[in-house]
């Protein structure tokens, strides 16, 4: 395990006993925990989106804020819903983004998690899907996103214009160089693994796989990263792309931590969720040295290079740092990991 950063879904709203989690308190409690992780040495902050949910749902501004205010770490997404996105105006806001953090930007995108409403992307202005979860429009935003993030020109310049719109096609502007090899596609199977091989992006993996071939799930995940691997060399792109998995990680350090997690160990198992049969990872939840042994025995945290851990951003500021800071001191160096000061 080289890296290791936090996944959030930035849940916000009632919390219990008269206590309630705004927006607002959401979003600066990630950018002040990020500050935080940056000092610890952690090596990125990760944020699921999903729209029409007290959730993050608009993340350029937020990565924008936490890359402003720290140093060393990455700054990303897992994962962009692409069936609501303008591909232009994300291009321009990835390159903004991506130079603001001097290249620490790691954007994950795919064609989204199964949504809270229906067709949410057609209320967004995005119609005319001929597949039932809209993945035929994400595919299309996302070519057009990598064509413009690679320099392509987008439009013809006008000659006329007063501005100086210079000749022939012009690309969208902010520009930044490095950008298309910080792009990763959030797979679910092995035929979406091989495809993000062959056009040449990352890959992230989470706790749900779209699949069941009758294996564990660690299995299952490892299987695809080497789909995955094997199609990039195959497609001869240079170079070794980098691979993601996510897991629900609580190390049992105190009375506090074995309260709220200590029956929390999950096995996962297989099920239906958006219409299609799926494979569920575990949570893992011991003290540090059986941690240290579960985790060497996961096939696809062995496999990956990221490893991503889910926090629960609604338990606040300190217990989400206490985390991130169990695993840091506790576990991750005795899987091979050292802090980004130090890298």
């Amino acid at each position: 395990m080289q890296r290791f950063g936090t996944l959030s879904f930035g849940h916000y709203g009632p919390l219990g006993g008269g206590r309630h989690l705004t927006a607002g308190d959401n979003l600066h409690q990630a950018i002040d925990l990020a500050q935080q992780m940056d000092e610890l040495g952690v090596d990125g902050t990760y944020f699921r989106v999903h729209h029409f949910a007290k959730q993050h749902s608009s993340p350029m501004p937020l990565l924008a804020a936490i890359a402003a205010k720290t140093t060393r770490i990455e700054v990303g997404t897992g994962v962009i819903d692409m069936r609501y996105e303008n591909p232009l105006y994300l291009a321009e806001e990835a390159a903004a983004v991506d130079l603001i953090s001097d290249g620490r930007l790691a954007l994950g995108v795919s064609r989204g998690s199964p949504e809270s409403v229906v067709r949410g992307y057609e209320a967004f202005g995005y119609t005319g899907s001929q597949d039932p979860r809209g993945a035929d429009i994400a595919r299309e935003h996302f070519d057009t996103f990598l064509r413009a993030i690679s320099g392509e020109g987008m439009a013809d310049a006008d000659p006329a214009s007063p501005f100086g719109g210079g000749v022939g096609r012009q690309r969208v502007e902010p520009y930044s160089e490095g950008l298309r090899s910080h792009i990763w596609w959030g797979a679910g199977s092995h035929d979406t693994a091989a495809w993000a091989g062959q056009i040449g992006v990352n890959l992230m993996s989470s706790t749900l796989l779209t699949e069941d071939l009758g294996m564990p799930f660690d299995e299952l995940q490892a299987s695809q990263l080497q789909t995955f691997h094997d199609a990039w060399r195959e497609a001869g792109h240079p170079g070794r792309p980098r691979t993601s998995v996510s897991r629900s990680v609580f190390p049992i350090i105190t009375a506090q931590d074995r309260m709220f997690f200590g029956h929390s160990q999950e096995h996962g198992g297989v099920g239906y969720i958006d219409g299609m049969r799926a494979t569920f990872g575990q949570t893992y939840a011991a003290e540090p040295d059986v941690l240290i042994e579960q985790l060497r025995a996961d096939a696809a945290v062995q496999a990956a290079d990221t490893l991503m851990l889910t926090i629960p951003s609604q338990l606040g500021v300190e217990f989400n740092l206490h985390i991130a800071e169990s695993f840091a001191t506790h576990v991750a160096p005795a899987l091979g990991w050292t802090p980004t000061f130090e890298k």
